[in-house]
């Protein structure tokens, strides 16, 4: 056990002995090495004028990740590298190539926004990755620009594509992230100048976390972050003791088995985007607008699951696949189907000491269709004010065991029972979607709060079913489904 925090930072190995865990890498940055390239603008991993990029060793090599500096905390740096705009520049301390095109065409005004879209631009070019229109819109989804306008700030991505000199130097990098690796936990004591204390541990196996979270089960287990870090940024609370997730290397993989897609708790959504997306085309455009590409970076899908939110977006597409979720506690580990795991708002069928060890996506049969859709007020990064996920099989004009799950109308992610009743066995027509509409409202009384009113979400639930026909049966064009008129085909 160690309880050194290391990681490099500006070329250099820092090591770092006593920091309160809960301190974020935006206010180190800012406060303490004076490094105020990294802005700040809203302290909720929402406007990415704090992006960093973590430079990593994974199992497939050397990676770059974008990320949020004000919802990252400070251990959770360990055995990375941290870069910022600062330390773009070149030996002859001249500005990076993607800085030069920002300028040269005018991406940049007030520059408040621009270090943020410098360091997602950075990483994205760094791993390969296409910068043409629709590849930079994906990667600058999560960087507001208030003055600019994103014209010249995509033409700016555009330029940099083509470049190819600017790549770092991969055996420098991979030998100096090697020597900072552990194969013990870490475990940090913070003492607050009141006499009050606060940890942080992070183990490395799977097997030593659940021994850990058995002996501290009211510690706070974090994956990525994107969530407990507004509890403190904004919700202003102190978590005394931290387990962190991100660490486990044997609860990060995804696997294809006998049973189906196993998809490990630690993993992120980015990670996962692709794999989502063979299962059907509509899962991965699904996770592509899932916050953005600072948030799918460090946020995990076991650790959306296990927060619970009803507007959780991963639990509708999960339950409509009768996804299954394997808990654990110590050595013991038990099945549970996603759609029982919550109970009521706030309330998950964990007892104590039991995390969320995996989720498993049965595999499907040839001819069960799926589709699943998001509505928020914005397309890219945004909170759903409804998310929808239909699976059914169609077999001989006929529907088979519908599921269909919401998020976003009740307290909890909730399958439409009344509404799939009265579907089976039924022909697949519009006739029969107009009849099972009609069903919806029995299955929910959604709320209304910021993001939609009751009877809006109610509407738009109808709108999603009907077009899910549409969809799968390869209609494109913009019928409008009148429910309260008879239908005449």
């Amino acid at each position: 056990m160690t309880s050194k925090l290391r990681f490099i930072f500006g070329g250099q190995i820092r090591e770092i002995h006593n920091i309160d865990p809960q301190t974020s890498v935006l206010n180190w940055l800012r406060y303490e090495e004076r490094k105020t390239g990294t802005k700040e603008g809203c302290a909720e991993g929402d406007c990415g004028a704090c992006t960093v990029v973590i430079r990593e060793l994974t199992s497939s090599g050397i990676t770059y990740r974008a990320i949020n500096a004000c919802i990252l905390f400070m251990p959770m740096l360990d055995g990375k590298e941290l870069l910022t705009v600062e330390d773009l520049k070149s030996a002859h301390r001249r500005p990076h190539i993607i800085q030069e095109k920002m300028t040269e065409l005018h991406g940049s005004q007030c520059g408040f926004c621009t270090p943020g879209i410098v360091m997602s631009l950075y990483a994205a070019h760094q791993n390969g990755e296409p910068l043409d229109t629709q590849g930079a819109n994906d990667i600058l989804a999560g960087n507001l620009c208030r003055c600019t306008g994103y014209g010249p700030i995509l033409e700016a991505a555009k330029e940099v594509s083509k470049q190819t000199a600017a790549k770092d130097d991969y055996n420098v990098i991979r030998k100096r992230l090697e020597s900072i690796q552990r194969n013990e936990t870490l475990s940090m004591t913070f003492w607050s100048p009141d006499g009050s204390s606060r940890t942080y541990v992070s183990p490395v196996s799977v097997a030593e976390f659940a021994s850990l979270y058995k002996l501290y089960s009211s510690a706070t287990i974090i994956a990525g972050g994107t969530d407990v870090g507004l509890w403190i940024t904004k919700q202003g609370r102190t978590l005394d003791n931290i387990i962190y997730l991100g660490d486990v290397a044997d609860c990060k993989s995804i696997a294809e088995t006998e049973a189906g897609l196993k998809i490990d708790a630690g993993v992120s959504y980015s990670s996962a985007l692709a794999r989502l997306g063979e299962l059907h085309p509509s899962f991965g455009e699904y996770v592509r607008r899932i916050g953005s590409r600072q948030i799918r970076n460090g946020g995990t899908i076991g650790g959306n699951i296990a927060n619970g939110s009803p507007i959780g977006d991963m639990m509708p597409p999960l339950i409509a696949l009768k996804a299954r979720l394997t808990l654990r506690c110590g050595d013991d580990r038990r099945e549970v189907e996603l759609e029982d795991f919550y109970l009521s708002y706030g309330n998950q069928d964990l007892r104590s000491s039991e995390f969320v060890e995996s989720v498993l996506i049965p595999k499907q049969s040839a001819n069960r269709e799926f589709r699943t859709y998001k509505i928020s007020k914005r397309f890219d990064q945004d909170i759903s004010a409804l998310s929808f996920a239909f699976s059914a099989r169609i077999h001989e004009g006929k529907i088979i065991d519908p599921v269909i799950a919401m998020g976003g109308m009740a307290g909890i992610p909730k399958r439409a029972f009344h509404t799939e009743q009265a579907l089976e066995g039924e022909d697949w027509s519009l006739r029969t979607i107009r009849d099972a509409i009609a069903k919806l409202d029995d299955d929910y009384e959604p709320l209304s709060d910021m993001r939609a009113s009751a009877d809006y979400r109610l509407q738009v639930a109808k709108n999603l079913l009907h077009k899910t026909w549409l969809d799968i049966n390869g209609d494109t064009t913009s019928h409008v489904l009148n429910i309260r008129e008879p239908l005449n085909a």
